[in-house]
């Protein structure tokens, strides 16, 4: 597990262990792992045995193919974990049914269009997929499949079996000096392309996404969408099966394409109107198409386009291979694995991705950022409710742009919500429950001159707009404000104010903050009323205006004392107001 300071990023995902003894206990929200308690995957579609063997090392592993909708949603509640490939339908329902246990649904391929990433999002469920492994496996297919098309193969070694022999019904065209467009340019549409350009192709892509010089590097020129049909000699699709590029490829389409062009499609079947595309290949539009995947899988045996001579078609083999399959199984189960240990995965779908050397630096922060929410709402009288706006301020050497907060917004989020609902925050749904519940996050940067070399100075956090229970929260701008730092020599987070109180507080524990009238003996009155309840107290400090005048003290401690002695603290003649808070 990647360590957060003294806690780690299973707080992030929402998977904890039971090392963090004070974590507030949801039956139905909140996976606990341990060494006699494994999460349980279900994998419901043929995973390789590589990664078969991963997953068993780390959890109880379910392997139940062919489930029907029904089968799934009942095993699902069951589950912490689900592996699918292409052919099973994630869809509402299941996370529905899920109950809240499951945390991570994997993909074990590069399209995610089977799973619906709304409702994971809305029930904080991670989704990875394992988009390297297969890499290399597509787009040679992807070659494969526009070699053999222009050369008549699969037509010819019919013919040829059949007992005939004839050389002038399929004579080919060549690929050297054709032009190929590759439409989406991501990891496969870059390979295909560096294999094309090999072949001695010209060759253009479109992809709004594309980076210039990774293109650039290619060879490859990035063209308009109309450009690269209207262009193209052999047009080959690599995009995602999306709103945007469903049936992309149309009669419209078609009529801005060269007389002649050849397809080749191992991307999503539904990118293709397959009926526009036959029309194509009757008006001679398109020469010849070659498919792999189609819109319904299999297609019916009387499918036109399996009956047309022009169309040869393969049955969804992109990354089937040895290599590829193995690969796929590896990757996608460390993805899951590394998830349910709280790892943040770098083939996420649907949380901010965070590049490793922004989370290295953010470590010690991720903790003060939620203890700092946590504080916050705690603050708030009426139990918390009424939370609608909320400003946050990092203080930074740091130039704007060189500050990515995505990662503490969120755990600030999680602080915010939880100790006031039974909703269950992640990086996952924590912009989306924040959006839902009515909360409106600002985020500001103070500069701050010095080395940028430490990414932040310290966080603050305002709650806008509500009463306090504690009355001393409230700083000069009427808001509830508390403000934290971490401290370089422990990296241990610290509140440093509370509204207009400066003092220098160690987040641990629970605290109790009691505002007084600044005179000798305070400390020792509270910590025999503590003792006497054999309550350890780990730290007291004050935080005070000027010399006897008021002060807040506050008073670190491993229990949560009983209310007794909280209303005996509450007595002591120069105690004002005091409050409990849970930090954990």
């Amino acid at each position: 597990t990647v360590c957060l300071g003294r806690r780690s990023l299973s707080t992030v995902f929402g998977v904890t262990s039971l090392s963090v003894s004070r974590q507030r206990y949801r039956p139905c929200r909140l996976v606990v792992l341990s060494m006699d308690a494994k999460p349980t995957i279900l994998v419901a579609e043929k995973l390789g045995e590589a990664g078969l063997k991963l997953l068993k090392e780390f959890a109880n592993v379910d392997c139940s193919y062919n489930l029907s909708p029904e089968e799934l949603r009942s095993k699902i509640s069951l589950c912490d974990a689900l592996i699918v490939r292409s052919g099973t339908k994630v869809n509402r329902e299941v996370f529905e049914s899920s109950t809240g246990r499951l945390k991570v649904v994997g993909r074990a391929g590069v399209g995610i269009d089977n799973v619906d990433l709304a409702a994971a999002t809305e029930h904080g469920c991670l989704v990875v997929n394992a988009p390297t492994a297969n890499t290399v496996a597509a787009a040679e297919h992807g070659i494969a499949l526009l070699t053999a098309m222009a050369r008549n193969v699969p037509q010819a070694n019919a013919s040829v079996k059949s007992g005939l022999w004839q050389r002038n019904k399929y004579v080919g065209v060549s690929l050297v000096g054709k032009t190929l467009a590759v439409l989406g340019f991501g990891k496969v549409g870059s390979e295909v392309a560096r294999r094309a350009k090999g072949l001695g192709m010209h060759v253009v892509a479109h992809d709004p996404y594309a980076p210039a010089d990774r293109a650039r590097a290619i060879g490859v020129a990035l063209v308009s969408f109309d450009e690269a049909i209207s262009s193209a000699d052999f047009i080959s699709l690599h995009m995602p099966l999306t709103d945007a590029t469903s049936k992309i490829l149309n009669d419209t389409t078609f009529a801005k394409m060269k007389k002649g062009v050849r397809i080749v499609n191992v991307a999503r079947g539904g990118v293709i109107d397959e009926e526009a595309l036959l029309r194509a290949i009757e008006a001679g539009i398109v020469a010849q198409a070659a498919l792999d995947v189609f819109s319904e899988e299999p297609p019916p045996k009387d499918s036109r386009l399996l009956k047309s001579e022009n169309i040869i078609a393969t049955p969804h083999l992109g990354a089937s291979t040895v290599e590829a399959q193995e690969g796929v199984a590896i990757e996608i189960a460390e993805a899951v694995v590394g998830a349910l240990k709280g790892e943040l995965s770098a083939t996420a779908v649907n949380a901010p991705m965070v590049p490793a050397e922004v989370l290295t630096e953010l470590k010690p922060f991720v903790s003060l950022a939620e203890k700092l929410g946590r504080l916050a709402v705690q603050l708030v009288g009426g139990g918390g409710s009424g939370v609608k706006t909320v400003r946050v301020t990092y203080t930074s050497a740091r130039a704007p742009d060189d500050l990515d907060t995505r990662l503490l917004r969120a755990m600030i989020i999680k602080g915010l919500i939880e100790p006031i609902s039974t909703v269950f925050v992640n990086l996952v749904n924590a912009d989306f429950t924040a959006k839902q519940r009515g909360l409106s996050i600002s985020e500001e940067r103070a500069s701050l001159e010095g080395s940028p070399e430490n990414p932040l100075e310290s966080i603050r956090v305002q709650i806008a707009n509500v009463e306090s229970k504690f009355a001393s929260a409230i700083s000069d701008s009427g808001t509830i404000t508390v403000e934290g730092r971490v401290k370089d020599e422990d990296g241990v987070p610290h509140l440093v104010r509370v509204g207009s109180f400066e003092m220098d507080v160690s987040l641990e524990g629970s605290i109790i903050l009691c505002r007084q009238v600044d005179q000798p003996g305070m400390i020792g009155k509270v910590g025999s009323i503590l003792g006497e309840e054999n309550i350890n107290v780990s730290f007291m400090t004050v935080g005070r205006v000027a010399p006897r005048k008021h002060a807040v003290m506050a008073i670190g401690v491993d229990e949560e004392p009983s209310k007794e002695s909280l209303k005996k603290i509450g007595e002591i003649e120069a105690v004002e107001e005091f409050v409990y808070l849970k930090l954990e």
